[in-house]
């Protein structure tokens, strides 16, 4: 029953590009099925598949294909009965069509010029650009005991002053999760710890242990700070695909920007054209 449902709702599908008949069948593009002798190619299955609703694109590959199959074949089906009532002819259809070519056209000249243009040397360039114009940020590693009244707090600092280890002392005293790791908390930044603890620790040297109990929402802390440093940027291919955006993006804004120079655009409605003008005037 699921499954009769889904693939009936293919039919809601915008299904793009489905043509008619091919004359030959070719080796790459081979016939997939045909309907009254419209055939039905590899290409058209492709398109489809690409363009299947996002729920029915989790489908295992060959529920998939189905899918997209049966989207292929109810369209071209419910075509053939609007065909006959000449609803191609309609001015709202072959607007609507003009609209659809516009933006396929647009997409298709954005891949061939924008897209398929952004080299890996260029996202390499902007990551460096990106990377050198971020603002110097402190982080500090630090390790905590984390106990419940000042004195048993005082009692830590004591035990290490006299040279017992940090993190032996954390495993044994502290109430936090992690004394299991030597109250190890890794590198932070400013803004990811309680204000109280981020001052003190922030406050302190590499190497240091704090000489009075820090008291927080949690309790009273025993600091001590393990390492400062710059924090380093986040890794290329961590951030690439969202590098190689930004690179996409500037260059499709400065491809409007030729493009519109050259343009005599009119906007006859006030409130849009004003809105249109300032939108543009962000832009730049």
């Amino acid at each position: 029953m699921l499954r009769s449902r889904l693939f009936a709702a293919t039919a809601l599908i915008a299904i793009v590009g489905l043509a008619g008949p091919v004359a030959a069948e070719d080796a790459k593009d081979p016939v997939i099925a045909t309907i009254d002798g419209v055939t039905i190619n590899k290409s058209d299955l492709d398109l489809s598949e690409g363009s299947i609703d996002p729920q029915l694109a989790q489908l295992p590959p060959e529920q998939r294909r189905l899918a997209a199959l049966t989207a292929i074949i109810d369209a071209k089906l419910i075509a053939a009965k609007a065909r006959a009532e000449g609803l191609e002819s309609t001015d709202d259809f072959k607007n609507r069509m003009e609209f659809l070519s516009d933006r396929e056209l647009h997409n298709a000249y954005f891949k061939k010029h924008i897209v398929d243009t952004v080299t890996d040397a260029e996202v390499k360039a902007r990551y460096d650009k990106e990377v050198a114009a971020l603002p110097k940020q402190e982080e500090v590693h630090a390790r905590h005991i984390l106990v419940k009244t000042e004195d048993e707090a005082k009692a830590v600092i004591a035990e290490l002053a006299a040279g017992k280890d940090f993190a032996e002392l954390a495993k044994a005293k502290s109430t936090d999760p992690n004394k299991s790791d030597g109250g190890d908390l890794g590198y932070f930044r400013k803004g990811q710890m309680v204000p109280e603890f981020e001052a003190a620790a922030f406050a302190m040297a590499k190497g240091e242990v704090s000489k009075v109990p820090v008291k927080t929402q949690f309790g009273f802390h025993v600091i001590k700070v393990e390492d400062k440093r710059d924090a380093p940027p986040p890794p290329f291919d961590q951030v690439k695909d969202q590098v190689r955006q930004m690179v996409m993006r500037d260059k499709y804004m400065e491809l409007l920007k030729s493009s519109k120079g050259g343009a005599k655009v009119e906007i006859t409605d006030e409130a849009l054209k004003k809105a249109y003008d300032e939108a543009n005037k962000a832009q730049q």
